[in-house]
């Protein structure tokens, strides 16, 4: 009874002593710290393997294999689309929206709203890549709402992940449209709310209501379950507010 009793302590152990992989969409890399720091108070023996991209590669090598237990979607879309394909073990979860600002190295008049994307200063405007990452199509949707697409299309310069159009915002265009969560990370300090940023008026896009589901190959896997069920704790969600996103 008593080894009966040590092999069942044993395996309970275990399930909280290995490795997770979760696939996360980019702009969640900039709070990601603070969670797996979060995480690992309760799960000390647990590592967190972290793979940032936008949400449609991620799906994509999903799709092909790819040994990812969690997914972190910036959308809805994506991780409904792996759970109609079986991929997933159970319909996304909003775990957090999201929200877009603009963002310059240089001092902007941020009272002109949008409208600021068609000034004559402003002649490279950075934004990821709409085919794959959601908050370049939110950037997309609310350009377009505003009347300004046709005479400004031209100026994009397409970041291939939410990152790249960060980096592309403040070196290589004028201004970007990015996610607010980039905003609040150490290396961003610099850039100052009302002068280089500044938030994109939530009406001109849909809300961003960002995905969260466990994959088929790992569904029996505690530890997954464990960040699964953290993610949607009440101090994730407190993590995911101080990085500018809309929890409820």
């Amino acid at each position: 009874m008593k080894k009966l009793f040590y092999i069942f302590l044993l395996s309970s152990l275990s399930l909280f002593a290995g490795e997770i992989n979760i696939a996360v969409a980019a702009n969640v890399g900039y709070a990601m710290d603070e969670l797996k720091e979060e995480f690992k108070k309760s799960y000390p023996n647990t590592r967190v393997i972290v793979t940032l991209g936008s949400s449609g590669k991620l799906t994509a090598q999903i799709k092909n294999g790819a040994p990812y237990g969690i997914f972190m979607s910036a959308d809805m879309e994506y991780p409904e689309a792996l759970y109609n394909e079986g991929l997933a073990v159970a319909k996304p979860i909003i775990y957090a929206n999201g929200a877009l600002a603009y963002l310059s190295s240089k001092k902007l008049d941020f009272s002109k709203g949008i409208k600021i994307l068609n000034g004559k200063d402003i002649s490279k405007i950075a934004i990821a890549n709409p085919k794959t990452a959601p908050y370049g199509a939110a950037a997309i949707e609310a350009i377009k709402k505003s009347g300004i697409y046709e005479e400004i299309k031209g100026n994009f310069v397409y970041g291939e992940s939410i990152s790249q159009a960060v980096s592309y915002a403040v070196t290589a265009a004028d201004v970007g449209l990015v996610p607010k969560s980039s905003l609040y990370g150490d290396k961003m300090i610099k850039y100052k709310e009302g002068i280089n940023w500044t938030s994109v008026d939530e009406k001109l896009y849909s809300p961003i209501e960002q995905g969260l589901v466990i994959l088929k190959n790992t569904q029996n896997n505690a530890e997954y379950k464990a960040f699964y069920d953290f993610i949607l704790s009440q101090k994730a969600k407190e993590i995911f507010k101080r990085y500018g996103y809309i929890v409820k």
